[in-house]
Protein backbone atom coordinates (compact mmCIF):
# COMPACT_ATOMS: atom_id res chain seq x y z
CA UNK A 1 0.00 0.00 0.00
CA UNK A 2 1.55 3.38 -0.74
CA UNK A 3 2.02 5.81 1.83
CA UNK A 4 3.41 8.87 2.46
CA UNK A 5 3.59 10.21 6.02
CA UNK A 6 2.88 13.73 7.12
CA UNK A 7 5.79 15.37 8.33
CA UNK A 8 4.41 15.58 11.83
CA UNK A 9 4.07 11.82 11.92
CA UNK A 10 7.43 10.96 10.18
CA UNK A 11 8.71 12.88 13.45
CA UNK A 12 7.12 9.86 15.79
CA UNK A 13 9.65 7.57 17.08
CA UNK A 14 8.26 4.41 15.08
CA UNK A 15 7.30 6.28 12.18
CA UNK A 16 9.62 3.86 10.08
CA UNK A 17 8.05 1.08 11.60
CA UNK A 18 4.25 2.21 10.79
CA UNK A 19 5.16 2.82 7.25
CA UNK A 20 7.02 -0.33 6.62
CA UNK A 21 3.94 -2.19 7.61
CA UNK A 22 1.49 -0.28 5.98
CA UNK A 23 3.62 -0.82 2.77
CA UNK A 24 3.61 -4.48 3.75
CA UNK A 25 -0.57 -4.23 3.49
CA UNK A 26 -2.13 -5.20 -0.14
CA UNK A 27 -5.70 -4.28 0.94
CA UNK A 28 -6.76 -8.11 -0.11
CA UNK A 29 -9.58 -8.42 2.55
CA UNK A 30 -8.85 -11.58 4.24
CA UNK A 31 -8.60 -10.17 7.14
CA UNK A 32 -11.93 -9.13 7.27
CA UNK A 33 -13.28 -13.01 6.79
CA UNK A 34 -11.80 -13.84 9.98
CA UNK A 35 -12.44 -10.85 12.10
CA UNK A 36 -14.96 -11.08 15.15
CA UNK A 37 -15.75 -7.44 14.79
CA UNK A 38 -16.66 -7.21 11.40
CA UNK A 39 -18.37 -10.24 11.55
CA UNK A 40 -21.34 -8.96 14.01
CA UNK A 41 -21.20 -5.32 12.51
CA UNK A 42 -20.27 -6.44 8.86
CA UNK A 43 -18.51 -2.92 8.64
CA UNK A 44 -15.57 -2.30 6.61
CA UNK A 45 -14.30 0.21 9.35
CA UNK A 46 -15.13 -2.29 11.76
CA UNK A 47 -12.39 -5.03 10.10
CA UNK A 48 -8.76 -5.00 9.95
CA UNK A 49 -8.47 -3.84 6.09
CA UNK A 50 -10.66 -0.56 7.13
CA UNK A 51 -8.62 0.16 10.56
CA UNK A 52 -5.67 0.05 8.44
CA UNK A 53 -7.02 2.70 6.07
CA UNK A 54 -7.95 4.36 8.97
CA UNK A 55 -4.73 4.40 10.48
CA UNK A 56 -3.26 5.25 7.24
CA UNK A 57 -5.51 8.26 6.64
CA UNK A 58 -3.88 9.92 10.45
CA UNK A 59 -0.50 9.31 9.52
CA UNK A 60 -0.86 10.93 6.51
CA UNK A 61 -2.20 14.25 8.15
CA UNK A 62 -5.93 13.71 7.40
CA UNK A 63 -8.22 14.99 10.30
CA UNK A 64 -8.74 12.77 13.59
CA UNK A 65 -12.00 12.28 15.11
CA UNK A 66 -13.98 10.66 17.92
CA UNK A 67 -15.05 7.96 15.10
CA UNK A 68 -11.41 7.09 14.19
CA UNK A 69 -11.28 6.23 17.59
CA UNK A 70 -14.39 4.30 18.05
CA UNK A 71 -13.38 1.86 15.48
CA UNK A 72 -9.80 1.22 16.71
CA UNK A 73 -11.68 0.87 20.27
CA UNK A 74 -13.38 -1.53 18.78
CA UNK A 75 -10.83 -3.55 17.58
CA UNK A 76 -10.29 -6.60 20.26
CA UNK A 77 -6.57 -6.89 19.31
CA UNK A 78 -7.24 -10.54 18.85
CA UNK A 79 -4.62 -10.81 15.81
CA UNK A 80 -7.15 -13.35 14.02
CA UNK A 81 -6.10 -11.35 11.34
CA UNK A 82 -2.52 -11.86 11.16
CA UNK A 83 -3.32 -15.65 10.92
CA UNK A 84 -5.20 -15.07 8.18
CA UNK A 85 -3.19 -12.33 6.67
CA UNK A 86 -0.79 -13.80 3.15
CA UNK A 87 1.41 -10.24 3.22
CA UNK A 88 2.62 -10.97 6.92
CA UNK A 89 1.03 -7.63 8.29
CA UNK A 90 1.88 -6.80 11.65
CA UNK A 91 -1.34 -5.28 12.29
CA UNK A 92 -1.15 -5.88 16.36
CA UNK A 93 1.73 -2.95 16.37
CA UNK A 94 0.52 -0.59 13.65
CA UNK A 95 -2.74 -0.77 15.89
CA UNK A 96 -0.44 0.35 18.37
CA UNK A 97 0.95 3.20 16.62
CA UNK A 98 -2.11 4.00 15.48
CA UNK A 99 -4.02 4.17 18.83
CA UNK A 100 -1.35 6.63 20.61
CA UNK A 101 -1.30 9.03 17.89
CA UNK A 102 -5.62 8.82 17.59
CA UNK A 103 -5.88 9.15 21.72
CA UNK A 104 -3.13 11.75 22.08
CA UNK A 105 -5.35 14.00 19.52
CA UNK A 106 -8.96 13.14 20.29
CA UNK A 107 -9.98 13.61 24.19
CA UNK A 108 -12.45 11.14 25.72
CA UNK A 109 -15.61 11.88 27.37
CA UNK A 110 -15.38 12.10 30.97
CA UNK A 111 -17.07 8.19 31.83
CA UNK A 112 -14.77 6.95 29.34
CA UNK A 113 -11.61 8.46 30.48
CA UNK A 114 -12.90 7.62 34.40
CA UNK A 115 -13.73 4.08 33.67
CA UNK A 116 -10.04 3.42 31.84
CA UNK A 117 -7.97 5.50 34.89
CA UNK A 118 -10.13 3.34 37.25
CA UNK A 119 -9.08 0.05 35.71
CA UNK A 120 -5.80 1.35 35.20
CA UNK A 121 -5.79 2.05 38.95
CA UNK A 122 -6.75 -1.18 39.75
CA UNK A 123 -6.37 -4.23 37.84
CA UNK A 124 -2.65 -4.15 37.96
CA UNK A 125 -2.08 -3.96 41.37
CA UNK A 126 -2.29 -7.86 42.91
CA UNK A 127 -3.05 -6.80 46.63
CA UNK A 128 -5.45 -4.07 45.69
CA UNK A 129 -7.55 -6.07 43.23
CA UNK A 130 -7.43 -8.94 45.57
CA UNK A 131 -9.17 -7.08 48.14
CA UNK A 132 -11.54 -5.62 45.85
CA UNK A 133 -12.49 -9.20 44.54
CA UNK A 134 -12.96 -10.34 48.38
CA UNK A 135 -15.30 -7.94 49.22
CA UNK A 136 -17.28 -8.04 46.38
CA UNK A 137 -17.59 -11.39 47.10
CA UNK A 138 -18.89 -10.65 50.41
CA UNK A 139 -21.69 -7.62 48.87
CA UNK A 140 -22.26 -10.05 46.22
CA UNK A 141 -25.94 -9.86 45.91
CA UNK A 142 -25.59 -5.45 46.17
CA UNK A 143 -23.63 -5.06 43.31
CA UNK A 144 -25.44 -4.39 39.91
CA UNK A 145 -25.32 -7.86 37.33
CA UNK A 146 -22.02 -6.33 35.15
CA UNK A 147 -20.28 -6.33 38.30
CA UNK A 148 -21.48 -10.13 39.63
CA UNK A 149 -20.20 -11.65 36.37
CA UNK A 150 -16.93 -10.61 37.05
CA UNK A 151 -16.69 -12.26 40.04
CA UNK A 152 -15.41 -15.79 40.52
CA UNK A 153 -18.28 -18.15 41.02
CA UNK A 154 -16.40 -20.53 42.76
CA UNK A 155 -12.39 -19.77 44.14
CA UNK A 156 -10.39 -22.35 44.55
CA UNK A 157 -7.74 -22.15 47.26
CA UNK A 158 -4.51 -21.96 46.46
CA UNK A 159 -2.77 -25.53 47.64
CA UNK A 160 0.73 -25.57 49.26
CA UNK A 161 3.69 -24.92 46.75
CA UNK A 162 6.65 -27.70 46.83
CA UNK A 163 9.29 -26.62 49.32
CA UNK A 164 11.82 -28.55 47.34
CA UNK A 165 14.59 -26.88 45.52
CA UNK A 166 15.36 -28.83 42.04
CA UNK A 167 18.23 -28.41 40.07
CA UNK A 168 16.50 -27.07 37.30
CA UNK A 169 14.77 -23.59 37.63
CA UNK A 170 12.15 -21.43 36.36
CA UNK A 171 11.02 -18.32 37.08
CA UNK A 172 6.96 -17.48 36.89
CA UNK A 173 4.95 -14.13 36.69
CA UNK A 174 2.61 -14.29 39.10
CA UNK A 175 0.67 -11.63 37.45
CA UNK A 176 -2.17 -8.97 38.83
CA UNK A 177 -5.51 -10.65 38.59
CA UNK A 178 -4.97 -13.64 38.51
CA UNK A 179 -3.90 -14.42 42.44
CA UNK A 180 -7.78 -12.43 43.12
CA UNK A 181 -10.00 -15.07 40.34
CA UNK A 182 -7.70 -17.69 40.15
CA UNK A 183 -5.07 -18.16 43.24
CA UNK A 184 -4.57 -21.69 42.64
CA UNK A 185 -3.84 -21.94 38.84
CA UNK A 186 0.10 -20.61 39.32
CA UNK A 187 -0.09 -23.47 42.80
CA UNK A 188 -1.49 -25.91 40.22
CA UNK A 189 1.62 -25.18 38.02
CA UNK A 190 4.44 -25.44 40.51
CA UNK A 191 3.35 -28.15 41.63
CA UNK A 192 2.86 -30.37 38.20
CA UNK A 193 6.16 -28.63 37.90
CA UNK A 194 7.71 -30.26 40.86
CA UNK A 195 6.71 -33.79 39.82
CA UNK A 196 8.51 -33.09 36.73
CA UNK A 197 11.92 -32.11 38.47
CA UNK A 198 11.97 -28.30 38.30
CA UNK A 199 11.41 -25.32 40.80
CA UNK A 200 9.41 -22.34 40.28
CA UNK A 201 11.10 -19.04 41.70
CA UNK A 202 8.31 -16.82 42.75
CA UNK A 203 9.33 -13.46 42.03
CA UNK A 204 6.76 -11.03 44.03
CA UNK A 205 8.86 -8.15 42.16
CA UNK A 206 7.10 -8.59 38.97
CA UNK A 207 3.42 -8.12 39.01
CA UNK A 208 1.47 -6.80 36.16
CA UNK A 209 3.43 -7.60 32.60
CA UNK A 210 2.27 -4.05 31.50
CA UNK A 211 -0.67 -4.67 29.10
CA UNK A 212 -3.29 -2.82 30.97
CA UNK A 213 -1.50 0.08 31.64
CA UNK A 214 -0.13 -0.14 27.82
CA UNK A 215 -3.75 -0.83 26.25
CA UNK A 216 -5.58 1.77 27.94
CA UNK A 217 -3.82 5.07 26.64
CA UNK A 218 -0.42 4.58 28.44
CA UNK A 219 1.76 3.43 26.86
CA UNK A 220 4.67 5.01 28.80
CA UNK A 221 3.25 3.37 32.11
CA UNK A 222 2.92 -0.46 30.33
CA UNK A 223 6.74 -0.49 29.56
CA UNK A 224 8.01 1.27 32.80
CA UNK A 225 6.18 -1.69 34.43
CA UNK A 226 7.99 -4.29 31.59
CA UNK A 227 11.35 -2.71 33.02
CA UNK A 228 10.31 -2.97 36.23
CA UNK A 229 9.87 -6.90 35.57
CA UNK A 230 12.78 -7.45 33.68
CA UNK A 231 14.79 -5.93 37.05
CA UNK A 232 12.81 -8.08 39.43
CA UNK A 233 13.93 -11.09 36.89
CA UNK A 234 17.33 -9.94 36.03
CA UNK A 235 18.89 -11.68 39.35
CA UNK A 236 16.88 -15.05 38.33
CA UNK A 237 18.21 -14.98 34.95
CA UNK A 238 21.88 -14.51 36.19
CA UNK A 239 21.66 -17.29 38.31
CA UNK A 240 20.22 -19.82 35.22
CA UNK A 241 16.85 -19.93 35.23
CA UNK A 242 15.82 -21.26 31.96
CA UNK A 243 12.29 -20.18 31.34
CA UNK A 244 9.76 -17.45 32.62
CA UNK A 245 7.02 -19.33 33.06
CA UNK A 246 3.36 -17.31 32.18
CA UNK A 247 0.44 -19.03 33.11
CA UNK A 248 -1.80 -16.58 31.25
CA UNK A 249 -1.42 -16.56 27.69
CA UNK A 250 -2.21 -12.34 27.18
CA UNK A 251 0.64 -12.06 29.44
CA UNK A 252 3.06 -14.33 27.86
CA UNK A 253 2.02 -12.67 24.55
CA UNK A 254 2.89 -9.17 25.79
CA UNK A 255 6.15 -10.27 27.89
CA UNK A 256 7.26 -12.11 24.57
CA UNK A 257 7.13 -8.22 22.73
CA UNK A 258 9.33 -6.58 25.09
CA UNK A 259 12.37 -6.95 23.54
CA UNK A 260 10.37 -5.40 20.19
CA UNK A 261 8.95 -2.60 22.75
CA UNK A 262 12.21 -1.38 24.26
CA UNK A 263 14.65 -1.97 21.12
CA UNK A 264 15.10 1.71 21.34
CA UNK A 265 15.94 2.07 24.84
CA UNK A 266 19.47 1.86 25.43
CA UNK A 267 19.44 0.82 29.01
CA UNK A 268 16.89 -1.75 28.71
CA UNK A 269 17.19 -3.18 24.88
CA UNK A 270 19.58 -6.33 25.34
CA UNK A 271 17.98 -6.93 28.90
CA UNK A 272 14.37 -7.04 27.25
CA UNK A 273 15.39 -9.42 24.31
CA UNK A 274 16.92 -11.46 26.31
CA UNK A 275 13.51 -12.14 28.76
CA UNK A 276 11.80 -12.67 25.67
CA UNK A 277 13.70 -15.13 24.56
CA UNK A 278 13.03 -16.97 28.10
CA UNK A 279 9.34 -16.48 28.04
CA UNK A 280 7.89 -19.57 27.48
CA UNK A 281 4.01 -20.35 28.10
CA UNK A 282 3.64 -22.88 30.72
CA UNK A 283 2.67 -25.70 27.64
CA UNK A 284 5.94 -25.35 26.10
CA UNK A 285 7.94 -26.11 28.96
CA UNK A 286 5.33 -29.43 29.36
CA UNK A 287 5.59 -30.69 26.25
CA UNK A 288 8.91 -30.95 26.19
CA UNK A 289 8.96 -33.18 29.56
CA UNK A 290 8.43 -36.92 29.77
CA UNK A 291 4.63 -36.85 30.40
CA UNK A 292 4.25 -40.13 31.61
CA UNK A 293 6.41 -39.46 35.13
CA UNK A 294 2.95 -37.38 36.10
CA UNK A 295 1.64 -40.92 36.26
CA UNK A 296 -2.16 -39.24 34.94
CA UNK A 297 -4.38 -41.38 33.26
CA UNK A 298 -7.42 -39.00 32.68
CA UNK A 299 -10.63 -39.72 31.00
CA UNK A 300 -12.29 -36.14 32.11
CA UNK A 301 -14.91 -34.44 29.31
CA UNK A 302 -13.20 -31.11 28.43
CA UNK A 303 -13.48 -28.66 25.93
CA UNK A 304 -10.70 -26.48 25.55
CA UNK A 305 -10.99 -22.66 24.63
CA UNK A 306 -7.71 -21.73 23.01
CA UNK A 307 -7.32 -18.26 24.06
CA UNK A 308 -6.18 -15.34 20.91
CA UNK A 309 -3.11 -14.79 23.18
CA UNK A 310 -2.28 -18.27 22.76
CA UNK A 311 -2.66 -19.15 18.66
CA UNK A 312 -2.44 -16.15 17.34
CA UNK A 313 -0.19 -13.80 19.62
CA UNK A 314 2.00 -16.92 19.92
CA UNK A 315 1.41 -18.87 17.52
CA UNK A 316 0.65 -22.28 20.28
CA UNK A 317 -2.65 -23.17 18.25
CA UNK A 318 -2.81 -26.73 18.91
CA UNK A 319 -0.55 -27.19 21.69
CA UNK A 320 -2.68 -27.45 24.99
CA UNK A 321 -4.85 -29.91 22.84
CA UNK A 322 -2.17 -31.94 22.26
CA UNK A 323 -0.88 -32.26 25.65
CA UNK A 324 -4.31 -33.02 27.51
CA UNK A 325 -5.29 -35.43 24.90
CA UNK A 326 -1.96 -37.55 25.58
CA UNK A 327 -2.30 -37.40 29.35
CA UNK A 328 -5.95 -38.57 28.43
CA UNK A 329 -8.18 -36.22 28.44
CA UNK A 330 -11.39 -36.58 26.24
CA UNK A 331 -11.58 -33.49 24.55
CA UNK A 332 -14.82 -32.32 22.99
CA UNK A 333 -14.79 -30.68 19.18
CA UNK A 334 -15.27 -26.59 19.21
CA UNK A 335 -16.56 -25.40 16.50
CA UNK A 336 -15.43 -21.65 14.77
CA UNK A 337 -12.00 -22.27 17.29
CA UNK A 338 -10.56 -19.54 15.85
CA UNK A 339 -12.79 -16.67 17.08
CA UNK A 340 -12.57 -14.63 19.79
CA UNK A 341 -14.54 -14.88 23.36
CA UNK A 342 -14.94 -11.63 23.51
CA UNK A 343 -12.73 -11.00 27.04
CA UNK A 344 -9.49 -9.47 25.64
CA UNK A 345 -8.26 -7.71 28.36
CA UNK A 346 -10.33 -5.31 29.89
CA UNK A 347 -12.23 -5.16 26.68
CA UNK A 348 -15.32 -6.40 28.36
CA UNK A 349 -15.88 -3.44 30.12
CA UNK A 350 -14.95 -0.87 28.00
CA UNK A 351 -16.88 -2.76 25.55
CA UNK A 352 -19.62 -4.35 27.20
CA UNK A 353 -22.43 -5.34 24.00
CA UNK A 354 -20.09 -6.64 21.83
CA UNK A 355 -17.95 -8.48 24.24
CA UNK A 356 -21.27 -10.18 25.62
CA UNK A 357 -22.22 -11.19 21.50
CA UNK A 358 -18.75 -12.70 21.60
CA UNK A 359 -19.01 -14.63 24.58
CA UNK A 360 -22.57 -16.01 24.01
CA UNK A 361 -21.38 -17.23 20.78
CA UNK A 362 -18.24 -19.21 21.71
CA UNK A 363 -19.99 -20.68 24.69
CA UNK A 364 -22.72 -22.03 22.47
CA UNK A 365 -19.70 -23.50 20.18
CA UNK A 366 -17.74 -24.88 23.38
CA UNK A 367 -20.78 -26.24 24.77
CA UNK A 368 -21.69 -27.61 21.73
CA UNK A 369 -20.13 -31.04 22.45
CA UNK A 370 -21.48 -30.97 25.91
CA UNK A 371 -18.14 -30.98 28.15
CA UNK A 372 -18.45 -31.41 31.85
CA UNK A 373 -16.07 -28.16 32.29
CA UNK A 374 -14.29 -25.85 29.73
CA UNK A 375 -10.87 -25.17 30.19
CA UNK A 376 -8.45 -22.42 28.76
CA UNK A 377 -5.05 -20.55 28.95
CA UNK A 378 -5.46 -16.75 30.31
CA UNK A 379 -7.77 -15.95 33.05
CA UNK A 380 -9.26 -12.76 31.63
CA UNK A 381 -11.08 -15.53 29.19
CA UNK A 382 -11.60 -17.69 32.10
CA UNK A 383 -13.06 -15.04 34.21
CA UNK A 384 -15.40 -13.72 31.22
CA UNK A 385 -16.50 -16.70 30.01
CA UNK A 386 -17.29 -18.54 33.50
CA UNK A 387 -19.44 -15.12 34.37
CA UNK A 388 -22.06 -16.00 32.13
CA UNK A 389 -23.30 -18.84 34.52
CA UNK A 390 -22.96 -21.44 32.34
CA UNK A 391 -20.65 -24.46 32.31
CA UNK A 392 -17.76 -23.99 34.87
CA UNK A 393 -14.91 -22.62 33.15
CA UNK A 394 -10.80 -23.21 34.49
CA UNK A 395 -7.66 -22.95 33.76
CA UNK A 396 -6.27 -26.30 32.07
CA UNK A 397 -2.96 -26.97 34.50
CA UNK A 398 -6.04 -26.96 37.48
CA UNK A 399 -7.23 -30.24 35.75
CA UNK A 400 -3.90 -31.84 35.33
CA UNK A 401 -3.02 -31.10 38.79
CA UNK A 402 -6.32 -32.67 40.18
CA UNK A 403 -5.47 -35.91 38.48
CA UNK A 404 -2.12 -36.17 39.83
CA UNK A 405 -1.85 -39.83 41.65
Amino acid sequence: MQTTLSERASHLPRAAEAESILRTCVHCGFCNATCPTYQLLGDELDGPRGRIYLIKQVLEGNDVTQKTQQHLDRCLSCRNCETTCPSGVDYHNLLDIGRAVVDAAVPRPLGQRLLREGLRQTVPHPDLFKSLVNGGQVFRALLPGLLQSKLPRSVYPAKPRPMTHRERQVLMLEGCVQPGLSPNTNAAAARVLDRLGISVIATREAGCCGAVDYHLDAQAAGLDRARRNIDAWWPGIEKGAEAIVQTASGCGAFIKDYGHLLASDPAYAAKAKKVSELARDLVEVLRDEPLEKLGIHASQRLAFHCPCTLQHGQKLGGAVEALLSELGFNLTPVPDGHLCCGSAGTYSLTQPELSRQLRDNKLNALESGHPEVIVTANIGCQSHLDGAGRTPVRHWIELVEAALP
